[in-house]
């Protein structure tokens, strides 16, 4: 018998099999957001992930994230009488359907899914 999951708060319930995929790094992403709680940034992603993540790759992996609905994205405001440099950093969050697919699939693959991907 396969385990039903909730992804739209009791409108559609998917089986294992019908749960979306995520690639290992859209799932490092996911973890480090979800758990994060808060808004991060790219390169902080990069930081955070210990090298599973590379720079090369993040802006890809955020951008097909976003694309799919999972994460969302605004522009980090300038501070007051800042006259910084540096270009505003773009911030991510997990969107409450990302979420609750992560959720979904971490509950359904089991600790032994989440070590392979985070390995």
């Amino acid at each position: 018998m396969q385990d039903s999951y909730i992804l739209y708060e009791g409108c559609i319930s998917m089986t294992g099999s019908e749960i979306p995929r995520l690639s290992g790094t859209e799932f490092v992403v996911m973890n480090l957001l979800v758990s994060s709680r808060g808004e991060m940034y790219g390169l902080q992603l990069v930081e955070e992930s210990d090298g599973k993540l590379k720079r090369g790759t993040i802006y890809v992996t955020l951008g097909r994230l976003e694309e799919k609905g999972y994460i969302s994205s605004r522009r980090e405001a300038d501070g007051p009488g800042a006259a910084s440099p540096r270009s505003p950093r773009r911030l991510y969050k997990p969107t409450g359907l990302g979420a609750r697919v992560f959720h979904a699939l971490h509950d359904a693959g089991g600790k032994a899914w989440l070590k392979e991907a985070l390995a």
